[in-house]
């Protein structure tokens, strides 16, 4: 489906990751094109599945309590359909991306403390296949 994407969906698309909350008349205004016309494209990018979900990026100062973390995983094996189960069920992990190079996974984790993160950090290695992982923490965002 992304090789069917037009360029006004793509412009579109660009838009909504940067403000998320722009009403269809800003986008349909911006892209030069009708309300209609813009509700259309977003509610085909929804049910194809090409966005998946909308969220809300908060302020730093809303969640100074937020401890943040990349955990990079390298795995047994074959075990990598049930850890990427395990991985996706415990709370703290918010994403999960395989990747190449020495580590098979990179997990962000995302808890409201220190003593949640701690225990994050043990679940995932005593998950059967984890054979090793190393996690650094995400001080302050520097850019985009």
């Amino acid at each position: 489906m992304a090789s069917e994407l037009s360029g006004q969906d793509r412009r579109l698309l660009a838009m909504l990751k940067n403000d998320g909350r722009a009403s269809i008349t800003q986008l349909a205004q911006t892209l030069g094109l009708s309300r209609a016309t813009v509700q259309a494209r977003m509610d085909r990018l929804i049910s194809s599945g090409i966005i998946q979900r909308f969220t809300v990026e908060l302020d730093a100062a809303a969640e100074s309590d937020v401890v943040r973390a990349v955990t990079m995983i390298e795995l047994e094996g074959v075990m990598t359909r049930s850890v990427i189960r395990v991985l996706n069920n415990l709370q703290g992990v918010v994403s999960l991306h395989s990747t190449n190079g020495t580590w098979d996974l990179v997990a962000q984790i995302e808890t409201t403390g220190l003593p949640e993160f701690d225990l994050i950090l043990r679940q995932i290695r005593e998950i059967r296949g984890v054979a090793n992982s190393e996690t650094s923490l995400l001080l302050n965002a520097v850019g985009r």
